[in-house]
């Protein structure tokens, strides 16, 4: 159960991240506006969305859900923005005198370039995504290893806790070994910057 609330939560999170990122690092009113307020939200702990997640939602999936995304999506936002900061203006340039425009410029050129800075923040947002799935399911009781590590105290059992955190970090390394690390190689091969 938890892997699948991670896939769900973490999906979402990717996608509204990245669009809102890609408006923010291009609009300026945006900028001003929303881009400050995901930054102050950013520095909240994902465990504070749980209350709100549960006046809203009741003691359901759907609260654990927005706790999943609000625990991503803002860091996967930002560092979208700070990619789209980052590129060189000679790139936007080169490609306006060339004749790109409207939504050929992201594809080819602000989002290839944006995109190491994409995929940090698609790994910070995975590790405060699982994080926050942890939290939710320690304090709301639901299926999942959450549940596990609360049942683990409750009764006692510390080599239930301890096997249960191994296994809660052991999930998080190999997601980040298997597609993160790979991802990153790939696109480091990509631009030039492997060793």
């Amino acid at each position: 159960m938890s892997i699948q609330r991670i896939f769900i939560g973490y999906s979402i999170s990717l996608i509204f991240g990245i669009t809102l990122g890609l408006l923010i690092g291009r609009f300026k009113i945006l900028d001003e506006t929303v881009g400050s307020l995901i930054t102050g939200l950013q520095v909240l702990p994902s465990i504070c969305w749980l209350p709100l997640a549960i006046l809203w939602f009741g003691l359901n999936e759907q609260a654990i859900q927005f706790v999943i995304i609000m625990g991503a999506f803002l860091s996967i936002a930002i560092a979208t923005d700070s990619g789209i900061r980052n590129i060189s203006p000679i790139y936007l340039r080169a490609a306006k005198t060339m004749g790109v425009r409207g939504m050929d410029l992201y594809v080819r050129v602000i989002f290839p370039a944006a995109l190491p800075s994409i995929a940090t923040g698609m790994k910070l947002g995975w590790s405060f995504a699982w994080r926050s799935l942890m939290a939710g399911e320690l304090l709301f009781v639901s299926v999942g290893l959450g549940q596990l590590l609360q049942t683990g105290r409750e009764l006692n059992d510390m080599a239930q806790v301890v096997a249960v955190m191994f296994l809660i970090a052991a999930v998080g390394l190999v997601f980040d070994r298997l597609i993160f690390a790979q991802f990153e190689k790939r696109l480091r091969r990509q631009w030039g910057t492997a060793n």
